[in-house]
């Protein structure tokens, strides 16, 4: 495949400021309606060139997914990556990326849908298959985006000149971001051929987007209004995603290993490989000076070689004593170090996670696992979840998901539905211990409304809604005219 590299003429892709010169001259860009968009390989190019975007977003979807959450504290070095396990962001130092990385994807999949429609292919199930991607990607990103800072520009034709009257624009109300959502959801599963995946399950497919369906409808259900109806649309894309090859694997740590990647517990990934890159697990890693040298042989074993660890965010107590000991995910989740003394006696030091924790290459940990972004029991759980807040009962599929936590343990950890304020409460914490470190909690928490209860840093600032978003980076405004900063986030000189 042709490897795509584009100059994109949007202010929030590129990030350059007002007074920039360059703002009076059209981007350049090797994607031209003269020389581009000409045959099947230019479109497969394309396909190729939104992917490798959407993995450099990767970070960001787990920065604004996760670190605000109760899971992460400061690691050995550092009080942690920037400011959000702390939930003290401000504009000028937000702790997160900005968007633009965010708009340069959804600019690859605007160019793929204005053009590939274009190019005569001799098979249309394929042309269809590159859209249903595009819109696929598209449609994940507003969600996260919206997600994270609420209202949005709405970008769906490609940036192709610096026209003013095109590229600063303002932000358009949430209802209108998710109606746009929803309606690539829908393009997105007409086009795509079949159930099938692709690519070790690395690109988007019609079970991938189903997930995504029932990802934003349960969204929209709890936390826009959507109410009943909404909540029956999570439900069967839920259904609709079992229809397709996916299962449980046997054993929990499976899931995660790297030469196991595009397992069949597995329904959208974004693909890593050595010499792409590193995914953001590097962070819950250690880095080399920091390794003790009196730890037990078998945390030398795992640390050493220790590659880029960076060692900045660790679990809490507070989340790993969670974890029932007889718990198949606790072991396969995070890594205790202790340090032992003359007597033997121990001291708790650090942890690591050990979900994405790469390959050794040479001598040196890469951390080229692929960042799972649906997996099947995740959707089992979205399915409890819908279940419940419609009155039903979750029990079979909070079941299904806790036989293979506990094994033969299984029976002293059945769940019994109950109410369903107590259900939530289960199926919340259950998606804590299945899916920590995958970028969920901070949206669960929002959905679930418990963040300002079980985030500590955020319980004294109870009452305090505007936190729920994050502020806009002034870095963003300087380039935005358009664009207001969050209420509550607002500055005065």
């Amino acid at each position: 495949m042709k490897r795509l590299i584009y100059v994109a003429g949007a202010i929030s892709i590129l990030g350059i400021t007002s007074c920039s010169k360059s703002l009076d001259v059209d981007p350049t860009s090797v994607i031209t309606t003269g020389s581009f968009w000409k045959s099947e390989d230019d479109a497969r190019g394309a396909l190729y060139g939104m992917y490798v975007d959407f993995r450099a977003t990767s970070e960001a979807i787990f920065m604004t997914g996760d670190q605000r959450s109760e899971i992460y504290e400061g690691g050995v070095y550092g009080g942690g990556t920037y400011t959000l396990h702390t939930n003290s962001m401000t504009p000028d130092v937000p702790g997160h990326p900005n968007w633009s990385g965010y708009y340069k994807t959804i600019n690859s999949a605007n160019l793929i849908l204005k053009y590939v429609s274009q190019i005569k292919f001799a098979s249309t199930a394929e042309q269809n298959q590159i859209l249903a991607e595009a819109y696929a990607v598209r449609a994940f990103l507003y969600f996260t985006m919206s997600k994270t800072w609420g209202d949005l520009i709405i970008r769906t034709e490609p940036i192709e000149s610096a026209d003013p009257a095109v590229t600063i624009k303002e932000r358009s109300p949430k209802a209108e971001v998710f109606t746009l959502i929803k309606s690539d959801i829908e393009q997105a599963l007409q086009l795509f051929p079949d159930n099938g995946f692709r690519d070790q399950r690395g690109a988007w497919s019609k079970a991938g987007v189903n997930a995504l369906k029932a990802d934003v409808f349960l969204w929209t259900a709890k936390t826009m209004g959507g109410g009943e109806a909404d909540l029956q649309t999570a439900l069967a894309a839920c259904e609709a995603v079992r229809t397709a090859d996916v299962g449980l694997l046997t054993s929990f740590a499976d899931i995660f290993k790297y030469n196991n990647k595009g397992n069949r517990e597995v329904i959208t990934s974004i693909r890593f490989n050595d010499l792409e890159g590193g995914n953001y697990f590097w962070h819950m890693w250690i880095i080399g000076s920091a390794v003790p040298s009196n730890i037990s042989e078998e945390a030398k074993a795992l640390l050493l070689p220790v590659g880029g660890g960076q060692g900045l965010m660790v679990a809490t107590k507070l989340v790993r004593d969670q974890f029932a000991e007889d718990d198949a995910r606790r072991a396969a989740s995070f890594f205790e170090i202790y340090t032992y003394d003359g007597n033997g006696d121990s001291t708790y030091y650090t942890n690591v996670s050990l979900k994405g924790s790469g390959v050794i290459v040479g001598g040196n940990r890469v951390f080229s696992s692929d960042v799972i972004l649906y997996r099947y029991a995740d959707v089992l759980l979205m399915q409890a979840e819908a279940k419940n807040a419609l009155g039903q009962d979750p029990s079979d599929e909070i079941n299904e998901v806790r036989k293979r936590a506990y094994g033969a343990a299984f029976e002293n950890h059945r769940f019994i539905s109950g109410s369903r304020e107590s259900n939530d409460e289960a199926i919340l914490k259950e998606r804590l211990l299945e899916l920590m470190y995958e970028g969920k909690r901070w949206w669960d928490l929002l959905r679930f409304d418990k963040a300002f209860e079980l985030v500590p840093t955020l319980q004294a600032q109870s009452g305090k809604d505007y936190l729920k978003l994050f502020p806009i980076a002034n870095s963003v405004l300087s380039v935005e005219p358009k664009v207001r900063q969050n209420p509550g986030y607002e500055t005065t000189d």
